[in-house]
């Protein structure tokens, strides 16, 4: 079932094999996605083809700077002619898999309320909590280079992603492929792969996983050494990072190894499980010094020398 979801969203996103499949992994990890990458490259059909084919209700929410809690957590009314009582309007919030598109251009404000959907997976209206579809995904876009009247997300929210995903540009192949199979770019129209019970079934199977001891120490020291402040701590980590990921990091990996486990065949998590994720997990969790920006060097660079520099089991 997992890999014909890859098929469907392949048929999508052409040429972006990895992409998909860090989706299709934070998928079964039961984790948010934000996508970044320039506008144009099919993040939002991305999206949209992901709820075709689970079977899942799905809402785009459009970003902006005037977007108000409310609009998406849904507010109260007053309904009625004989007897007028407030009456709660769910918000687009309340759908399985929510695309949350340009999320950095929304205020602080709403992205605060975002943040407790995708944490507590409910929303809390006037001092009511309401829980939210079961299962519940927020998929959410930004632009890298427009960041003009934007508001940042924050540190606490960016950790609530599983994984952060860049999104490359495509090459003259694939934009011949593009202008000769799609008629003013529509994608193909795809049928439902999984429903409710067989996504369940998917779910169960991740979590039947077993994570190895090795495997889970590798993935303790790996987070630990992302710390500037911890001996183990490479040298381009101590240079270029102020704060390193937290313990929801080692978690992330845990829960994308498992399900990348699970799309490779296997019945036990290994160490190349965690390398493959360890980039869209990490990235968006090390905060950057200001020597970082001086010298060009990315959150996926310091990534890249992280794992070169922690061993999958520990030297003497």
């Amino acid at each position: 079932m997992a890999s014909r979801l890859k098929a469907g969203l392949n048929q999508v996103m052409l040429d972006q094999e990895s992409v998909v499949e860090q989706v299709v992994t934070a998928v079964l990890a039961r984790g948010h996605v934000l996508l970044e990458g320039l506008p144009g490259l099919g993040k939002t059909e991305l999206c949209k083809a992901l709820a075709r084919l689970l079977s899942l209700p799905f809402r785009r929410i459009q970003f902006t700077p005037d977007l108000l809690p409310g609009d998406i957590t849904g507010t109260y009314v007053l309904e009625g002619e004989a007897r007028r009582d407030f009456v709660f309007r769910e918000g687009p919030l309340f759908a399985s898999l929510v695309l949350a598109d340009e999320i950095n251009r929304s205020s602080p404000k709403t992205q605060s309320a975002l943040l407790e959907a995708m944490q507590e997976r409910s929303v809390t209206v006037l001092g009511q909590t309401r829980p939210l579809p079961d299962p519940f995904f927020v998929l959410a876009t930004q632009n890298p280079i427009e960041l003009e009247g934007t508001y940042p997300l924050p540190e606490a929210q960016l950790d609530r992603f599983l994984f952060r995903i860049l999104v490359p540009p495509v090459g003259a192949k694939t934009l011949r492929t593009l202008l000769t199979t799609r008629v003013r770019g529509a994608p193909p129209a795809l049928e439902p792969v999984l429903d409710a019970e067989g996504l369940s079934r998917l779910f169960a199977a991740v979590d039947r996983v077993h994570l190895p001891g090795p495997v889970a120490d590798f993935i303790g020291r790996l987070v630990e050494a992302s710390d500037p402040r911890q001996a183990s701590a490479p040298e381009p980590v101590r240079r270029f990072v102020r704060f390193g990921a937290s313990p929801r990091a080692a978690l992330a990996l845990a829960a994308a190894g498992r399900a990348r486990a699970l799309l490779e065949g296997r019945p036990n998590v290994g160490f190349d499980d965690v390398v493959a994720a360890a980039p869209a997990a990490l990235n968006h969790r090390l905060v950057l010094a200001y020597e970082a920006s001086l010298e060009k060097v990315s959150a996926p660079d310091v990534v890249r020398e992280l794992l070169k520099a922690t061993p999958e089991v520990p030297r003497g």
